[in-house]
């Protein structure tokens, strides 16, 4: 928008309604207080002062605009019909005019000049918006290596705890081995074989990124039993952690569509969270309903729980709460997994969560396999 200040209105209407015909859209002030109050609310392209003007004049104006960070950038032509010797000029030029125009006024000449400033602010604007694109992308690059060589380091860290679980673990077997002593060798072999399992799943994950990075995580989808996956993830877990009870809630009662190896993988990483993160407690929840036509799974806990902003980002790669991560042990990406698995289902994901009193997440899929694959 074009602001024309002038304390003669025929000037302002006559200019107005040629900068219109041209395809501008033009504001008045008929005074250097009105133009400085408009400066304050609009956004402005150009401003054309008149010089002559009581009370306050355009360089007056001009000083004073330059003086707003807002419309500092504005640019501003005066325009003169008297005061037409180079100190006028010069002075015009000092108080923040990018351009000084003597009446009577070539109109085909303030035109061209109009056409000039608009490209350039068109110009401008484009670099600005360039700029910032490229700030957020170092930025955004920056964030990511961050956050790749604080994974590296906690990957190698978690790797390592339980390989060398399992050495220690080796060095006693072959002591008891020494000694005869059976029921001390079943004992290690026990605890090696638990520390075994966490490595597997430790590179299983590790496998899992490196294949949604690439695009080659693979899917088997078909029909399934999901009440008999459930009751076989169920008993798992009892197995795995005794002194928790995972208490079912609801059955579907038919068969569902997808990946029954993947959909068991997001309900077993759901329930080691919680059981993981519910110090104190013995008890979770498996809530499990037909929603028309999609299934709900759910998994409640009542253990720490998350903040807003915190359960806000749980699903993006590699990310730990900081306040948790020196007490639990995890690579931060069975989330981020999860979440994947389900997206390719065509299904949802997230998390209800209330600090200090626990969470349930949950994902929802169509049950039925869509009809463009059909």
């Amino acid at each position: 928008m074009i602001l024309l200040v002038d304390d003669t209105p025929e000037n302002l209407i006559s200019l107005k309604n040629v900068l219109e015909k041209h395809g501008f859209e033009v504001d008045t002030a008929n005074s250097g207080e009105e133009a400085l109050k408009k400066v304050l609310k609009n956004s402005y392209v150009l401003i054309i002062l008149d010089v002559q003007m009581p009370e306050m004049d355009g360089f007056e104006v001009a000083e004073a605009i330059s003086g707003y960070n807002k419309a500092k950038e504005t640019a501003i032509i005066f325009l003169s019909a008297a005061n037409t010797e180079f100190r006028f000029i010069a002075k015009g030029y000092s108080s923040g005019g990018l351009d000084y125009i003597t009446k009577p006024v070539d109109i085909n000449i303030l035109l061209l000049k109009i056409k000039t400033f608009y490209r350039i602010y068109e110009q401008n604007q484009k670099l600005s918006e360039t700029r910032k694109a490229l700030l957020e992308e170092i930025e955004f690059r920056k964030e990511a290596e961050s956050k790749k060589d604080e994974f590296m380091s906690i990957a190698s860290h978690e790797l390592k705890t339980p390989l060398t679980s399992v050495k220690g673990y080796i060095q006693l077997l072959e002591r008891g081995l020494n000694k005869g002593d059976i029921e001390l060798v079943k004992s290690h072999l026990s605890k090696a074989q638990v520390q075994l399992e966490k490595l597997n799943g430790l590179i299983a994950d590790l496998l899992d990124i490196s294949k949604i990075e690439s695009g080659k995580l693979k899917f088997n989808q078909q029909y399934f039993d999901l009440d008999q996956l459930l009751d076989g993830i169920i008993e798992i877990m009892h197995q795995s952690s005794p002194a928790f009870k995972v208490v079912k809630n609801g059955a579907v009662n038919t068969k569902i569509y997808g990946d029954e190896m993947r959909i068991e993988q997001v309900i077993v990483n759901f329930l080691t969270n919680a059981i993981k993160y519910s110090p104190g407690t013995n008890e979770v929840l498996l809530n499990v309903r037909l929603e028309k036509n999609e299934l709900y799974v759910g998994v409640k806990d009542y253990g720490i729980g998350m903040k807003p902003e915190q359960a806000s980002r749980v699903f993006e790669k590699f990310y730990r709460v900081e306040e948790t991560s020196y007490r639990f042990q995890g690579l931060g990406i069975g989330l981020y997994i999860s979440a994947e698995i389900i997206k390719r289902h065509g299904g949802h994901i997230n998390v209800k969560s209330v600090y200090g009193e626990g969470s349930e997440f949950y994902f929802t899929i169509p049950i039925a396999q869509p009809s463009s694959q059909v």
